[in-house]
């Protein structure tokens, strides 16, 4: 029988469990390439052989997206599949318009062909869009399932930007092993606030063999989503942010409407800081595709070590990367703590950005006076480490779940946002738990 020969369209994570959980040892397909795009320098790479499986001993190329109709023309590809998130309706239809044009399908795949059963409950947190609130979120659900009395281990949606092959299979448990994998602020971002409450981290590239080694040491599972995706593994209860920010995002991307469809919970988050109206269109759109989702209202309020030093001052406000970029988000809890506590003025970085960050500005303009925290590797890190001390201020207000200064040397006094959530009235997130994880 003739193979299809198949493109798979990603961003070093979708994209590779696709292919790991249907397409590696699948006779009847033949993925010829990769394209990626959303991440910088994740192209020109190749999925090595030793991931790819015996049916691709030279492994398989990851090209830009850019290269697409030349790879769909050249290469002879008879289907294209979409793998990847947080972009909008119009955005995925403009890229099946394109494939279409080109004479070939187009095709999204969804969560029988690509969930992985556990043999250990699994709770996974995702969302409608990037920065909604899933890591808070997801802490949380990490605390209630400690507290009833659950060894719990977090997986973490795929962040893969340096050697595949030895990312296979990534555990954290200690900062020790963040550095030792060398991990970027991304990663950081996300795997530090749990190993600041003792719960072992798994990430990678292989999410079976991943899942496997976490089941050895797990009473629960909990899938810490990201990019709003859909969950690798198959979930016992799903739960998913929504946020009153950007209301009507619940029905208009992709595949945050198709979490919100499939959820057992919806947590509308940040009530304290979003208006009384947005909130209802939330939670009116959630009701309309999915009513019988238990639907949680939460606020995720700010805290700061000292906010009478930020009163007054001249202050470089910097935010986590992926909420500002392809999260499309103005702002976030650093750009909130200059205005609530007082400061007298947000410094403009922008004219101060060297290099990469220069670079993310040009792509992303909506992110204006906040600095996004990029940092996809020690080169982006270092230029963005000169941007925040190229800039003339009194402070630097840090909205990254992290502490920068374990990675970057930075010569102005800092003030770091801390902020979890905090559900309003009933059920608590403990009491749903009980009801769907024995």
């Amino acid at each position: 029988m003739e193979k299809s020969r198949i493109l798979i369209m990603g961003a070093a994570g979708r994209d590779f469990h696709n292919f790991n959980t249907y397409f590696r040892d699948n006779p009847r397909y033949e993925v010829v390439a990769f394209t990626a795009t959303q991440i910088p320098n994740i192209d020109g790479r190749m999925y090595p052989p030793e991931l790819a499986g015996s049916l691709y001993p030279k492994g398989i190329p990851i090209y830009p997206e850019a290269d697409l109709p030349r790879l769909v023309r050249e290469l002879g590809v008879q289907q294209v599949i979409f793998a990847y998130s947080d972009v909008s309706h119009e955005y995925v239809m403009h890229k099946a318009a394109t494939v279409i044009a080109l004479g070939v399908d187009f095709r999204l795949m969804g969560g029988q062909a690509t969930m992985i059963k556990s043999s250990k409950p699994v709770v996974a947190v995702t969302a409608v869009r990037t920065g909604s609130g899933k890591s808070q979120t997801t802490r949380a659900v990490c605390t209630a399932l400690q507290a009833m009395g659950k060894k719990v281990v977090a997986i973490r949606h795929p962040m893969p930007y340096g050697n595949l092959v030895a990312q296979r299979v990534q555990r954290f448990a200690t900062y020790a092993d963040l550095d030792e994998h060398k991990c970027t602020i991304e990663e950081r971002e996300e795997y530090e606030p749990h190993i600041d409450r003792g719960i072992v981290v798994y990430a990678g590239v292989d999410y079976e063999a991943i899942l496997r080694q976490a089941e050895q040491e797990a009473d629960v599972i909990v899938w810490d989503g990201g990019n709003n995706d859909i969950p690798f593994y198959k979930p016992d209860l799903w739960i998913v942010v929504a946020d009153p920010h950007r209301p009507g995002h619940e029905l208009t991307y992709y595949p945050g409407e198709a979490n919100v469809r499939a959820a057992n919970v919806v947590v509308i988050n940040k009530v304290d800081t979003a208006n009384y109206d947005a909130v209802r269109t939330v939670r009116q759109n959630v009701r309309a595709v999915n009513p019988e989702a238990i639907i949680v209202e939460a606020a995720s309020p700010i805290f700061v070590d000292d906010p009478a030093a930020i009163r007054g001052k001249r202050v470089l406000v910097v935010e986590d990367g992926p909420t500002l970029t392809h999260g499309e988000m103005a702002y976030g809890a650093g750009y909130v703590a200059a205005q609530r506590f007082g400061a007298a003025q947000i410094v403009d970085p922008r004219p101060y950005a060297v290099a990469s960050i220069t670079a993310t500005y040009e792509k992303y303009p909506k992110t204006g006076l906040i600095l996004p925290a990029m940092g996809y590797g020690h080169e982006q890190m270092r230029d963005l480490e000169v941007t925040i001390n190229n800039t003339p201020c009194d402070l630097v207000i840090v909205g990254t779940p992290i502490d920068l200064t374990r990675i970057l040397s930075v010569n102005h006094p800092m003030q770091r946002v801390r902020y979890d959530l905090q559900v309003i009235g009933q059920p608590s997130l403990e009491q749903i738990i009980k009801q769907f994880i024995p």
